[in-house]
């Protein structure tokens, strides 16, 4: 017996299971903030919300252009020292070469890129594992930083102390943090170069036997790396009022752990930048939480690296169960 059709379209009902393993760090985050509100009154107040939001921004920032670099099968250590050389290095140049204010964020985007454009081509054309170039690079700036500034802090300059500010009352950090995360959004998602970065983190070799230009695409990654990191350290600049030489250290850790937790995989191929701020902000509310209840730093630090680990054992079981 034939059935019949009504006419109406299949519609499936709300996969629990899928949505759970596709935004596991936005139910974890959503579970976090509860379990903190109901700890201390004050982590829902607007003021405290608004510290998170200026606490979450630089390390996200930060995120946004490792999430390239990770989602190419790369690593980039450097992103924490040479966000203080791109701030340092343009403060010094405004300050010393009489430079006009304005030029300040052209130059600190200019130097995150150039010193990521220089890590990229010793990884792609160099044959250098990322992890090694990279390495090399955060040792690298943070010397130069040093010698900048004599290891002395540098007064930002008038630009550079506006993305400290605020802009019709929402902090100026938040607004650069939207900004850059729709900037790397339309990158990663709407662009030729953005599908060539999943291909070539997904199966290098097919990538190269596809056409699809490997090395410049993992120079391209690290420039942005490099480009964001520089953003990044001119923000964190801006919130202080000054340049310090110890900008952006340890960074890297947590620019990493935000992309992981997001739901990126090291080892190529996946990653979202919508999932890097999720992952960034699961990291700020657990500091921020945490700071609210006199946790000592100490044990921030290892319940920080508890997070990382599990989301690790997360993407393990998840590339595990994809094979299957």
């Amino acid at each position: 017996m034939n059935s019949i059709s009504t006419g109406a379209p299949n519609r499936r009902g709300f996969d629990l299971k899928n949505f759970a393993a596709n935004n596991g760090a936005l139910i974890g985050l959503i579970v976090l903030a509860v379990i903190m509100a109901i700890a201390s009154p004050a982590f829902l107040s607007g003021q405290n919300l608004i510290n998170i939001g200026e606490q979450v921004a630089t390390i996200a920032i930060l995120a946004f252009g490792m999430t390239f670099v990770i989602v190419a099968a790369g690593i980039d250590l450097s992103v924490g020292s040479v966000a203080a050389l791109s701030a340092m290095a343009s403060a010094s140049m405004v300050a010393n070469w009489g430079l006009p204010d304005m030029l300040t964020i052209v130059l600190g985007l200019a130097v995150g890129a150039v010193t990521g454009a220089v890590t990229g081509i010793a990884a792609a054309y160099g044959k250098l594992p990322a992890f090694i170039a990279s390495l090399a690079m955060m040792s690298v700036a943070r010397g130069l930083t040093m010698v900048i500034s004599d290891g002395r802090p540098v007064e930002a300059p008038r630009q550079m102390a506006v993305l400290g500010g605020e802009l019709g009352g929402i902090p100026v950090p938040i607004v650069v943090l939207i900004i850059a995360g729709l900037i790397a959004t339309f990158i990663l998602r709407f662009t030729v170069a953005g599908a060539y970065m999943y291909a070539v983190g997904g199966n290098i070799e097919a990538a190269r036997l596809s056409g699809i230009p490997v090395k410049r695409i993992v120079v391209f990654v690290f420039v942005l790396s490099g480009a964001f990191a520089g953003l990044a350290g001119m923000v964190t600049a801006g919130r202080l009022d000054s340049v310090q030489p110890t900008i952006g250290t340890g960074a890297e850790l947590d620019a990493i752990a935000a992309v992981v937790i997001g739901g990126a995989s090291l080892s190529g191929g996946v990653g979202r930048i919508s999932g890097t701020l999720v992952g960034a902000l699961v990291l700020a509310v657990i500091r921020n939480g945490l700071n609210l209840l006199n946790v000592s730093p100490f044990w921030q630090q290892v319940v920080i690296g508890v997070v990382i680990a599990i989301a690790v054992l997360f993407d393990v079981i998840r590339r595990k169960n994809a094979r299957l």
